[in-house]
């Protein structure tokens, strides 16, 4: 299966993230061990001292607050040198005085973007697209995002994803098209005729849905942030 990875990049929504040992800007890490029982953000970045990347990374550091509120950390990757990242990050802090909060791993070989499917070999052969991997507390990929080199990403988007991927979980329910926090979410359809009915029911009696495959419940105070 490893070797599969390395060479496809055939990671999939539901599996177990692959553990890997890599080299940051915070020092080195070990996926499983350092990130156990926490919501991780891993996400790969074609190049240093690129534009979009550069304010990709002054937005994920002022969000990480929003973030670390949902228990999830951030990870960046990209196939540069830990020198040229120690020296972007600090351009952006001497230019900006922002202090980029979060690692980034220097994956020279490409081991780990290979084997995560970071590289497009039709777009680049050494450049990462713009991944984004959401890993739960429990070190199962959940979601799995592709940006071209050229569109950036919208930070906000990936904190609801996490927000309804954990009230999701928390509540047996399912989130609706653009749901928000704080919405009701969606009652999984019933299985069996006689729940079918008792779901009618129960909607002619609450108004909480349209019919038995679509209504709605408020989630459990102890779900909500």
């Amino acid at each position: 299966m490893d070797y599969e990875l390395m060479m496809n990049g055939n990671v999939k929504i539901g599996q177990k993230a692959p553990n890997f040992e890599a080299l940051t800007t915070f020092g080195p890490i070990n996926l499983e061990t350092d990130y156990k029982g926490k919501w991780l953000v891993l996400f790969s970045h074609p190049g240093d001292f690129t534009p979009v990347c550069t304010t990709e990374m002054i937005a994920f550091t002022r969000a990480h607050t929003y973030f670390k509120e949902l228990n999830t950390e951030l990870l960046g990757l990209s196939i540069d040198s830990n020198a040229s990242h120690l020296a972007w990050i600090y351009d952006i802090y001497r230019k900006t005085g922002i202090k980029i909060s979060f690692p980034i791993i220097a994956d020279r070989s490409g081991e780990i973007a290979r084997k995560y499917g970071m590289i497009s070999n039709d777009i680049s052969n050494t450049k990462t697209v713009r991944n984004v991997f959401i890993i739960d507390d429990k070190g199962i990929i959940r979601t799995i995002l592709v940006y071209p080199l050229d569109v950036g990403r919208f930070i906000p988007e990936i904190i609801r994803i996490v927000q309804a991927l954990q009230i999701a979980d928390c509540s047996n329910g399912l989130t609706a098209a653009n749901w928000m926090p704080n919405q009701p979410v969606i009652i999984p359809p019933p299985q069996t005729f006689e729940a079918l009915e008792e779901r009618n029911a129960e909607i002619e009696k609450n108004r909480n849905g349209i019919s038995w495959y679509l209504s709605f419940k408020e989630p459990p105070k102890e779900c909500l942030p």
